[in-house]
């Protein structure tokens, strides 16, 4: 089954993203990857996700899950994403493990679209 155009990933906001590391390992087995101070990366056995640090006070989500989708072809996906309405917010941008972009359907709903570093 291809996994191209599908949800792949699923970020959501942290104070402490330490803390959340302790407390869904602890409850419920997620295995943990660091990527500094800001973000950690989790497995649940089935799904990968990451816990972002964030001032949830502030944020008008307040807690809010960023749901993301794998593509095969970042710029043509981003391509139609714009032709059916969808407004880019972080247009493609690099970073460690892939490349993406989020943006917003007609709704305002914010959601990413990940894909690989291009191959040389």
């Amino acid at each position: 089954m291809s996994h191209n155009e599908r949800i792949n990933y699923v970020e959501l906001p942290a104070r402490d993203p330490q803390a959340a590391q302790a407390f869904y390992g602890d409850v419920f087995g997620w295995t943990f990857e660091s990527y500094g101070p800001d973000y950690l990366a989790f497995n649940d056995g089935a799904m990968n996700g990451g816990f972002y640090r964030a001032d949830l006070s502030s944020d008008s989500t307040r807690g809010g899950a960023l749901i993301v989708l794998f593509s095969d072809d970042l710029e043509a996906t981003q391509a139609r994403v714009e032709q059916h309405g969808g407004s880019i917010v972080k247009p493609i941008f690099t970073f460690p493990g892939g490349r993406r972009f989020h943006f917003t359907d007609p709704n305002g709903n914010e959601l990413a679209v990940w894909g690989n570093l291009p191959k040389d």
